[in-house]
């Protein structure tokens, strides 16, 4: 039998690239005999590998190759530098680009001997799921925000839409979803209630044809078998979520941390590195070196969102306002002349390692927009969090920070804007000497034993993954 050959197809950003290179990288692992190819646009490619020749140069590493598909846009599109009329276009060439070039990588590869047998497309890439079908190709949906979210969406497009729509001006309008806890509406993400901006709808409309998807595979599956999706969660954190839609079968395979399963390169290059943005050149770490235990507040809004100036400087005087030490990522596409800290107490840094940060024993709080991928990091390396969500999944992620007791979150007002008062307040809930700042503490090392416990040998995940692969290497 021919060796199985899975292709990723990941959207090209950072919070989507990260956790399909995470999951390349076990199924590597796992299945010694396997390869694995990820693809993601150009646009991400080639800031993934820098020194390449040309922009779509394949990449091969081990038992893992780097193929990138075109989605029109090879130098890149952000969904909030442009206006409405730009997200619509990048939107219609996403999918029709898109889908003509993934079709060109699948001949290509097939035409070298090495056919892929599995294709595993993740949320955002309906096309590659449609492309597969066509072909006959098995395929899976990776899912890497929470199950949760999955089930939201799910039940918001499978009757919940007209009831959340006509309340969406009601932050504090309660309903229950089935298998989920009540929700508010403040809770559920922001393309519910953000009805007016043009380049949310676009990308959400992404997002509902995954779903569609998902429905075809539904009607179509042969024997009773449901359509497989994989989940960047652990079973122990969502277990109602998990079981929530009957007609799937939600595998949790998660954290999908990529430092948890490798060591930060592979056979002498950066090729596992992989960030689409240049890691600062500050000392960072030795910074946090000389500091003591649990002193520092680390601050990171991720890779998409931005904050005005205004914003930045209450920001800083609150954390000032604490009187703790701050680690601060202000990416070089957000920064206005931040003065980068005063070295002694805290440094302002562009990009950084987040997972070595959070693993360090200086840092005692995250201050984060509560992405997914930073709320699972954060459990992973076992660090409260201080919950100031932004947009899209992050005010669920914040629902589920407070429901697992690992922090707090902040209050912020319709514009999102969070107040150096309150940020001063949260960061001391988190880090000071009391009763509830203990608890939050307890419940966080409690919780990163758990999560870490699931990627173990005979962890949940691990046993999880091997029910994945031996269910398409039954269909190859």
């Amino acid at each position: 039998m021919a060796p199985q050959h899975f292709i990723i197809v990941s959207f090209p950003w950072q919070g989507h690239i990260n956790p399909a290179r995470a999951l390349a990288e076990r199924l590597v692992r796992a299945m010694p005999s396997a390869h694995v190819t990820l693809s993601a646009a150009v646009s991400a490619h080639r800031l993934m590998f820098p020194s390449l020749e040309s922009p779509d140069e394949e990449v091969h590493d081990g038992a893992i190759s780097y193929i990138p598909y075109s989605d029109g846009y090879d130098r890149g599109f952000h969904l909030f530098a442009g206006d409405e009329d730009d997200a619509r276009r990048y939107s219609e060439a996403f999918g029709r680009v898109g889908r003509e070039t993934f079709s060109t990588v699948l001949d290509r590869l097939a035409a070298r001997g090495r056919p892929v047998t599995c294709v595993v497309y993740a949320m955002l890439m309906w096309w590659a799921a449609e492309v597969a079908r066509e072909r006959g190709l098995p395929r899976a949906l990776y899912w890497n925000q929470p199950a949760t979210m999955l089930a939201v969406y799910y039940h918001y497009l499978h009757g919940y839409e007209r009831i959340v729509t006509e309340h969406a001006a009601e932050p504090g309008f309660t309903l229950s979803m089935p298998g989920l806890p009540t929700m508010a509406i403040r809770e559920l993400p922001s393309f519910f209630t953000n009805l007016t901006d043009g380049r949310l709808v676009a990308a959400f409309g992404n997002l509902r044809r995954t779903f569609e998807q998902l429905d075809l595979d539904v009607d179509i599956s042969p024997g009773g078998r449901k359509p497989m999706v994989l989940v960047n969660t652990v079973e122990a954190l969502e277990l109602g979520a998990l079981a929530s839609v009957p007609e799937l079968d939600m595998l949790p395979i998660g954290p999908a941390v990529l430092s948890l399963f490798a060591d930060g390169t592979r056979n002498g290059t950066n090729a596992v590195v992989g960030d689409l943005f240049e890691h600062d050149e500050k000392g960072y770490m030795e910074w946090l070196d000389k500091k003591p235990a649990r002193s520092v507040v680390y601050v990171s809004f991720g890779s998409m969102s931005a904050a005005n100036k205004r914003q930045k400087e209450e920001m800083q005087r609150g954390l000032a306002a604490s009187g703790r030490s701050y680690l601060w990522v202000v990416r070089k596409d957000d920064n206005d002349n931040n003065d980068g800290g005063d070295e002694e107490r805290s440094m302002v840094v562009e990009w950084c390692d987040q997972v070595r940060v959070l693993s360090h024993p200086a840092v005692g709080c995250f201050v984060t927009h509560c992405g997914w991928n930073s709320t699972l990091e954060s459990m992973a390396c076992g660090v409260p969090v201080v919950a100031v969500p932004q947009w899209s999944d992050q005010d669920t992620n914040a629902r589920l920070v407070i429901e697992w007791g690992i922090g707090v979150r902040a209050a912020i007002n319709a514009d999102r804007f969070l107040d150096a008062e309150e940020l001063t307040t949260c960061v001391e809930m988190v880090m000071g000497d009391t009763e509830e700042g203990a608890a939050i503490r307890s419940s966080s090392i409690k919780w990163k034993a758990k999560v870490q416990e699931a990627i173990t040998d005979g962890g949940s995940s691990e046993l999880n993954l091997m029910t994945f692969q031996e269910h398409f290497a039954n269909d190859a």
